[in-house]
């Protein structure tokens, strides 16, 4: 489908561009190995939002080059919109590239929060390029916008390939705060309603989900729908592996819950929550 977009966003990306200091990475004229997609959105949305971490320097040269990617991508996000709504989704398009700047500045506080929170990772670079972490967020960030924007099934498209692609899965309709690290990430998921603060790290296998559901009351075989399900986190919270937290319940701020955690009661602010009596563990021979 055809796209022009006429707002500003691809000036300020170019704006946004200039403006990134070490340790983000900047133009360098490096070139990468090339990473296919199944998904063409995501790949133009990597080039738009880390172009020099993408073989995209021509971004950083010239707005007309910005503007250009986001009619590519404004076609893709049409074409996928327009089979849900029968109307034209101009509208929806220019509202969510128009929050794309915004989007971008909280990415790269996402990568910061990725360093500072993980011994292993070495540079901003390394994050953007290889962490299934910071590319489901990266990817549901966007899709988010599309969720508000109401054209929800087709964000779920998009979040549903960040799954195939990292084990993780976010719903587009979950809010994410500021400074998100999801770390190894295989196994997560983060359910439509439930929100997650500023400052969380999130280990691999972690649920934040519904504890049980409600039946429609006009059909007996269906579950209801556009009800609060999922839990609310706090900030500056760690969520260990292997923990569920389940139900719409709330977890408090500076709250740290150990791995294998069942949680399904609300949990105060500065509180530790842990499995007290572990399995004991035997060894004998074998022979």
């Amino acid at each position: 489908m055809q796209y022009s977009y006429d707002g500003t966003a691809s000036t300020e990306l170019f704006e946004a561009y200039g403006a990134d200091e070490d340790p983000f990475p900047t133009p360098s004229g490096t070139t990468f190995p090339p990473r296919t997609n199944r998904c063409e959105e995501v790949n133009v949305l990597k080039r738009l939002l880390f172009p020099a971490c993408w073989n995209a320097g021509p971004l950083t040269e010239d707005p007309a080059e910005v503007r250009a990617q986001l009619n590519e991508l404004g076609g893709l996000f049409a074409a996928g919109i327009e089979p849900y709504t029968g109307a034209d989704p101009t509208e929806i398009v220019d509202g969510v590239f128009d929050q794309l700047p915004r989007i971008r500045d909280q990415l790269k506080k996402d990568i910061t929060a990725a360093y500072k929170g993980d011994p292993a990772a070495k540079t901003y670079l390394e994050i953007i390029r290889s962490y299934p972490g910071f590319h489901a967020v990266m990817i549901q960030r966007v899709a988010h916008a599309l969720y508000e924007a109401d054209a929800p099934e087709y964000a779920r498209e998009l979040t549903e390939y960040a799954k195939a692609v990292t084990g993780i899965d976010i719903h587009p309709g979950a809010e994410l705060g500021e400074y998100c690290f999801i770390d190894h990430g295989t196994g997560v998921v983060i359910g439509e309603t439930a929100t997650v603060g500023d400052w969380v790290r999130i280990y691999q296998d972690v649920t934040l989900g519904a504890l049980h559901f409600e039946e429609d009351e006009t059909d007996g075989k269906a579950l209801k729908k556009g009800y609060k399900r999922h839990p609310d986190v706090g900030d500056n919270v760690v969520i260990g592996a292997g923990t569920k937290v389940l139900g719409p319940i709330t977890v408090g701020d500076h709250v740290s819950i150990g791995a294998n955690s069942w949680v399904t009661q609300d949990v105060p602010d500065h509180t530790s929550v842990y499995v007290a009596d572990h399995p004991k563990q035997e060894r004998k021979p074998t022979d």
